[in-house]
């Protein structure tokens, strides 16, 4: 009885030793072992291929392979038709779609340029799920130590995809001040959208576009411009969405040919670029609402779909 307890014991030493050989050989992590919680955070692969701007294949130092489709962004489709509605402020018109496609194939070419070729690092977030719907790895690509799914956002290739992940303050504010400064595919915000305009004394106003992500009641905003020749007087006009809130612009408010006014939805001091409709609660629909503009006789002047 004693003999047979001592071989089994031997037994179990044995395979636990071999299991623990076996082990020490798995270096470099496999697909698999990407998609576990076993993995620190990050690991480095060398990017292979890039499908758009937002997916790249990769090749781990093992040899296996997999796809990634970069984190808390999305550049506009070179391989299917865009919707423009999904990027705030470019007119929902071919024109539109037709813009987005030169912005997607100049966010291909800047990912070609910079990642593929290169020794990279994928590092993953703890807020968001570590694959995606069709499998793909979702990570930041780190390289040189930047991050560069924060730069597609900063030269506007891309746009903050409206999902669950700790950077995400840090990419909004990045995208608002792209949007700003009509970087990138937000050049394409400045195209005609059809809309009928409004002239008074050769000043026109126009409904640029409809801002409704950002963390702040402020940061929902709508942009209007006087694309005329001329000052335009805003007293009296009002601003609405398809529920009727309504917001009227306040007497003496005017704008000189070119320039530009923000209408937030929350509470603030006015000046000559920001008026503050106070609703004390957002208005404008994140899935989709139109923006009318009516001058002081209640005539509609312009409006924006998105």
């Amino acid at each position: 009885m004693a003999r047979k307890q001592f071989l089994s014991i031997l037994m179990v030493v044995a395979l636990v030793g071999s299991l623990t050989v076996a082990g020490s050989a798995a270096v470099v992590p496999t697909t698999e072992d990407v998609s576990t919680s076993s993995i620190s955070g990050s690991v480095t692969v060398t990017v292979t291929s890039a499908a758009d701007g937002d997916t790249v294949d990769v090749e781990y130092q093992n040899g296996s392979t997999d796809t990634v489709r970069l984190l808390g962004v999305d550049t506009p489709e070179v391989n299917v038709e865009n919707s423009p509605s999904e990027f705030e402020g470019v007119p929902n018109t071919q024109e539109g779609a037709d813009c987005l496609r030169s912005a997607g194939e100049e966010a291909s070419q800047f990912t070609k340029d910079t990642l593929v070729g290169e020794t990279v690092t994928l590092k993953f977030d703890s807020q968001s799920d570590r694959r995606g719907d069709y499998g793909r790895l979702l990570a930041y690509i780190y390289v040189n130590g930047e991050n560069f799914n924060l730069d597609l956002i900063e030269n506007g290739h891309a746009r903050v995809y409206d999902s669950t992940f700790s950077q995400s303050e840090t990419f909004y504010s990045a995208e608002t001040t792209a949007q700003n400064n009509l970087v990138g595919l937000w050049s394409c915000t400045t195209l005609d959208d059809g809309g009928s305009g409004g002239d008074t004394d050769s000043g026109t106003a126009s409904i640029e576009w409809v801002y409704t992500g950002g963390d702040q009641l402020n940061d929902e905003r709508v942009h209007i411009k006087n694309t005329g020749t001329g000052e335009l007087d805003l007293s009296g006009y009002t601003l609405e969405d398809e529920a009727g809130n309504s917001y009227t612009f306040p007497s003496g408010f005017t704008l000189g040919a070119g320039e530009s006014v923000w209408v937030h939805s929350g509470s603030g001091y006015d000046d000559y670029d920001d008026l503050y409709a106070d609703f004390g609660y957002e208005i404008w629909n994140d899935y989709g609402d139109t923006a009318y503009l009516y001058d002081e006789n209640g005539e509609e002047v312009d409006r924006r779909s998105y």
